[in-house]
């Protein structure tokens, strides 16, 4: 278990104290791994089990698509609230906070899909894997309800060749989806991210929390620290130091907003062994002291 592992796993949905932790999950609140090629339900099936409701939690290999087809409701997707409406794809990324309060007969589906399926159908060069990083809510075309009814209907089914079609449904379904996300929202400059820059990517999500350094990352790359940074400011504008912060600061948001856990707690849970240490590095990012961000998160809330 790393070091979170004490702050963000939890696989009890219902006894667990409200707002004490990021539970983590594979489907709603459940912990078994993902038993298909991908997973399939109604919103409804479980949202009446739960009063069509989800506090914030998050998946740590499993990426979702949820449809709206009737109702609608409101999605907390990274701490921002998205209105649902009808005929609108909710995009979770995998290890994405998010949470869910649907009106009472709200129709739709979900479909999940496992993080080594993702890996297998989407290639480097095409850019589907960075969009597709964003949570967000956008329309649901024609075609994405198509493939999603086609999606479930296969999946109800135990034809030959179901895993093959799954798979291939299953990627039209994240190209479509990715075409709409990318519609809302540009890299800067329209540019792809190469796969170097996706191999950071990879590798500061597994070691954010160990503190690595520009050189760690770019010695583990075989690249020089200079290069590392040239590449990741042409894809994203950002030099490699400012994502390595901006990941470390990303964890403590999730962490001061979705729980009541000390903010001490919280620093050493990320890697600090100090946690005044913690709160100036907060401090300097953001301009507000962890308490003070708590604080504001709350009484807006």
């Amino acid at each position: 278990m790393d070091r979170l592992g004490f702050v963000l796993e939890d696989s009890n949905m219902i006894e667990a104290p409200a707002n004490r932790t990021i539970r983590t999950y594979n489907l709603f609140g459940e912990a078994n791994d993902l038993p298909d090629v991908v997973h399939c339900e109604t919103i409804a099936a479980r949202s009446v089990l739960h009063e069509w409701e989800f506090a914030p939690h998050r998946h740590a290999r499993l990426h979702q698509f949820l449809l709206i087809e009737r109702g609608g409701g409101q999605a907390t997707l990274e701490g921002r609230t998205h209105a649902l409406r009808p005929m609108r794809v909710v995009n979770v990324p995998i290890g994405d906070v998010h949470g869910f309060i649907f009106k009472p007969g709200t129709q739709g589906w979900v479909v999940t899909i496992a993080a080594e399926m993702l890996e297998e159908v989407l290639t480097p060069s095409e850019g589907l894997r960075g969009v597709l990083a964003h949570a967000a809510v956008v329309r649901a075309t024609p075609q994405v309800r198509v493939t999603m009814k086609q999606i479930f209907a296969e999946f109800a089914g135990r034809h030959f060749a179901r895993a093959h079609i799954l798979r291939a449904l299953s990627g039209a379904l994240i190209g479509l989806v990715a075409r709409e996300l990318a519609g809302r929202r540009r890299m800067p400059g329209g540019t792809v991210k190469s796969d170097q820059v996706q191999r950071f990517e990879a590798l500061l999500e597994r070691h954010f929390l160990q503190h690595w350094t520009v050189s760690d990352y770019a010695a583990a790359l075989s690249i020089t620290s200079t290069h590392l940074s040239r590449l990741t400011r042409s894809a994203t504008g950002h030099a490699a130091s400012h994502l390595i912060l901006d990941r470390i600061i990303r964890e403590a948001r999730r962490n001061l907003v979705y729980t009541n856990l000390p903010i001490s707690t919280i620093a050493y849970a990320l890697g600090f062994n100090d946690p005044a240490y913690f709160s100036r590095v907060f401090c300097g990012a953001t301009g507000v002291s962890p308490r003070g961000f708590r604080d504001k998160v709350h009484s807006t809330a």
